[in-house]
């Protein structure tokens, strides 16, 4: 029974992996066997998380992602939107899942909201075996979406190879970011909302406070990027960003070391 689940997930049925990821948040312990053989499986998936205060239009930018790796790319999807719990339930409110669905979905995409159950951190507990679940199932990048909590979301970056951080001008929670240390983890950093007053300023700011950063020349320099996620404005750059991290990590060794680590 064990080995025609994990054969279905190898094979991307999406049915399987997602009963296996509700068993996995609800910490059934009879499926340990299946996630560990699974996990011999995993670790070609390229993983990207993105982070930012609640407002900054996070889930539009990442169905803008969605598309541009789907459609320019041709690569598998997969994308976990970790909500905020509804206090009565502990389930997840379906909102970032919806926001990104209106987006050109097709069967290359797999989408799963999970719940964080107040977990610290902007992340559910069970993020990281989901995310290896969508790996086995093939899926060539992986996006993780962290509930906007602020200074806790920078423990997103312990999961994922390349970390975004999302930021509009004019919110206090961006200062709040800034000194939660999100340029310390962010490898790409996006003004969001691009059009609003301030920012170009901000922009500024946060390539002055990345200068100086001491670094080795051969590290990645973390690169700041203006969208506009209601119109897509910027949204193919961050895409190409994104694929410049990858070949970094891939060149520095950096990528293998991530994945030898998880």
């Amino acid at each position: 029974m064990e080995s025609d689940q994990v054969q279905k997930i190898l094979n991307g049925d999406v049915l399987a992996a997602a009963k296996l990821i509700r068993d996995i948040e609800n910490e059934n312990p009879d499926i340990s066997s299946v996630v560990e053989t699974l996990r011999t499986h995993a670790g070609t998936a390229f993983t990207v998380g993105v982070t930012g205060a609640a407002g900054s239009g996070k889930s539009t930018l990442l169905g803008h992602l969605v598309r541009y790796f789907r459609k320019n790319r041709n690569m598998a999807v997969g994308v976990i939107a970790v909500d905020p719990s509804s206090s009565l339930t502990g389930g997840a409110f379906l909102g970032d899942r919806l926001r990104i669905q209106s987006e050109d979905v097709d069967e290359g995409v797999f989408i799963r909201s999970l719940a964080s159950r107040g977990w610290k951190g902007g992340l559910s507990k069970s993020a990281s075996d989901v995310v290896l679940v969508m790996d086995a199932m093939g899926k060539d990048i992986i996006f993780v979406e962290a509930v906007g909590s602020g200074q806790a979301d920078v423990d997103i970056a312990g999961i994922v190879d390349t970390c975004i951080g999302v930021l509009v001008p004019g919110m206090g929670d961006d200062i709040q970011l800034m000194k939660a240390g999100i340029v310390e983890v962010a490898d790409i950093i996006v003004v969001n909302k691009a059009d609003r007053e301030g920012a170009g300023s901000l922009k500024a700011l946060l390539e002055a406070v990345i200068d100086m950063k001491e670094q080795s020349p051969a590290a990645w320099k973390p690169s700041v990027l203006l969208t506009q996620a209601t119109t897509g404005k910027g949204t193919e750059e961050l895409g190409e960003a994104i694929l410049s991290h990858k070949e970094h990590l891939t060149k520095s060794g950096e990528l293998d070391k991530k994945h030898k680590k998880r």
